[in-house]
């Protein structure tokens, strides 16, 4: 499945919700950015991006069933919402799963499983810094302690203004 396809289908499972759907393309633009200008290999750059688009698949439901997007709702019903969402498209079984592992690991900081898992999650840190005003503070402990790739450093020392310490 082509990515501009797959950002389509995610625009249109949004049903106008702009908030959302903002967020997974400035998610996306920032993992392909990280990615990019990490060298990743075609087939994991792919990858990234296609879990990316989709990693907040389950939002909608969360709020409905939960009253909220928690990450780890968001993890454990996105994991199901997107092999159900994949289903039927002429994306390879590898690949599915392994966007339903990033999916259902976006918010997950520790035991980060490949390149695609630690660009996802500084894209996605990046993207609610900037959409909820996070303190300096909150943006400093995320560059110091979880931001690892040299991309990802440079594009939060652009954007916030950070230095190396």
């Amino acid at each position: 499945m082509e990515l501009h396809e797959l950002a389509k289908r995610m625009i249109d499972e949004s049903k106008g919700n702009l908030h959302d759907i903002d967020h997974l393309l400035r998610v996306w633009s920032f993992a392909r950015l990280i990615g990019q200008q990490g060298g990743l290999e075609p087939e994991t750059q792919y990858l990234l991006e296609a879990a990316a688009l989709t990693h907040d698949i389950a939002c909608p439901y969360c709020r409905e069933r939960y009253g909220n997007t928690n990450g780890k709702h968001q993890e454990r019903e996105g994991e199901r919402l997107i092999r159900k969402f994949l289903a039927g498209t002429d994306m390879l079984p590898d690949c599915v799963e392994r966007i339903v592992y990033l999916v259902g690991h976006h918010h997950t900081y520790s035991d980060v499983c490949g390149m695609d898992h630690q660009i996802l999650l500084e894209a996605g840190f990046i993207a609610n810094a900037i959409e909820n005003g996070y303190s300096r503070k909150k943006v400093s402990a995320f560059f110091q302690k979880i931001c690892r790739t040299a991309s990802g450093r440079l594009l939060m020392e652009s954007l916030f203004q950070m230095c190396e310490d």
